[in-house]
């Protein structure tokens, strides 16, 4: 018995077994009445017992791994992925089972659950993806590449979304796990990215909150609390987890786009050897009370985000993230920071140029390659010795292949989410940067 047949039976027998509760719900109904506390009784327990005590949930935990264990390495690229992740919803035995065999993008290179979306990628390859720009609607959409030739036929495993919306004083993308509904009232809502009216300073918002150890900044203003409806299954916290600056450059003396990123809730540690992102979730949208989501709002009636936009602030979390007087007790919680690679300029060609491998084919002054920026000496202290090999390592690159074509290649210790947010703010117009 194959495995593609294992995995079809057991999606046959899960499918027999919602037709059955519903059965055991209709029935109830004539013969209780349409009591609604009948029916929640039904769904927390009739459901249940009959998935937990079906053949499937029963399989010996010996066999179980062996038959998930050759299917997860049999299936090693999308769409064939999607079989793993459909025995993650037979059971809560068989999901357990999931979570201890299938490892994090980290580890196996591969994105699997939605959670891997917010976990660092591998550390020895990068995984590729594009992006595809609706200019009619403002939205992005951000695909897994199935193949060297899926920027061809525009072919790839949806992944992420975004949608540009102009505001007074700023500009927002909202990110969303949903390709149709991108909205931050949707569960699907992930977080956003926030960028002053120049276009030259952005923050990075997420739902979730980073690890305990990390320096991030207060938290900004949160408009969330203003919607006509606040749901506690909705995730509602906006924390700041990254800050993107861009060089200004009115008249473009200054060449190519500079910018830097500082990363809150990645430590600079990380990239040392032995070093690990801390705080990674287990899962993409943990359930939070309402008095939690409360927490992390911000109550103030003003909708000016220019406080947060500020050159002194920015200047301030800059310094701080870079500074070379910091005590050795602290080093491993200074956050990682981020800078473009600088383009040579090309004799022959006249125009400023980088080594992208192939994975961009047209000129444009959105792309970039960012590489972690070197530690800062002090005026006292010696000059730092050459970084290492991990810091010359391209961590993200992103370019231009078509009109509305683009291309996003990442790595550890970034994160999809973060990576995918950080190329957001390359689209952006920049008014005093080119």
């Amino acid at each position: 018995m194959s495995f593609r047949s294992i995995v079809r039976d057991v999606r046959d027998g899960f499918g027999s077994l919602s037709r059955r509760s519903f059965d055991v719900r209709l029935s109830s109904l004539h013969s209780r009445g349409k009591s609604q506390g009948s029916i929640n009784d039904l769904s927390d327990n009739h459901p249940s017992l009959i998935v937990q005590n079906s053949r499937w949930a029963n399989l010996p935990p010996e066999l179980l791994f062996d038959v998930i264990k050759r299917l997860e390495e049999s299936e090693s690229t999308w769409p064939g992925r999607k079989h793993v992740v459909a025995c993650a919803a037979v059971c809560r035995s068989w999901r357990s089972m999931c979570k201890e065999i299938v490892r994090t993008p980290e580890s196996c290179g591969k994105l699997t659950f939605p959670v891997s979306l917010k976990q660092p990628g591998p550390r020895d390859v990068t995984i590729q993806c594009f992006i595809k720009r609706d200019k009619s609607n403002l939205t992005y959409h951000l695909f897994l590449c199935l193949s060297p030739t899926a920027l061809l036929v525009e072919n790839g495993k949806f992944l992420l979304s975004a949608k540009r919306t102009r505001r007074t004083t700023c500009t927002e993308y909202v990110i969303s796990m949903d390709a149709e509904n991108i909205s931050r009232s949707s569960n699907s809502y992930i977080g956003k990215l926030r960028s002053n009216f120049l276009g030259t300073k952005f923050i990075i918002y997420d739902t979730q909150p980073p690890h305990s150890s990390a320096n991030i900044p207060p938290p900004g203003r949160s408009k969330r609390f203003y919607s006509k409806k606040v749901s506690p299954k909705v995730p509602s916290g906006s924390y700041n987890i990254a800050h993107i600056t861009y060089e200004l450059n009115v008249l473009g003396t200054r060449g190519p786009r500079r910018m830097h990123c500082v990363m809150h809730s990645i430590p600079a540690s990380s990239l040392e050897p032995g070093g690990t992102v801390p705080g990674q979730p287990d899962t993409l949208l943990p359930p939070r009370s309402l008095e939690d989501s409360f927490r992390s709002m911000s109550f103030s009636k003003s909708l000016d985000h220019s406080t947060e936009f500020s050159s002194s602030r920015f200047s301030e979390i800059m310094g701080a993230a870079t500074s070379a007087d910091v005590p050795d007790s602290e080093k491993s919680k200074m956050p990682l920071v981020l800078k473009n690679k600088s383009p040579r300029w090309h004799e022959q060609l006249q125009c400023w140029c980088l080594n992208f491998r192939g994975r961009v084919t047209i000129a444009s002054v959105k792309n970039f390659q960012l590489i972690a920026a070197p530690p800062a000496a002090g005026a006292s202290q010696p000059p730092p010795p050459p970084p290492p090999p991990e810091h010359d390592k391209v961590i993200l690159q992103f370019g231009k292949v078509g009109k509305d074509m683009f291309t996003m290649d990442y790595r550890y210790p970034l994160s999809a989410f973060q990576a995918f947010a950080i190329c957001l703010s390359s689209f952006d117009t920049k008014l005093a940067c080119e």
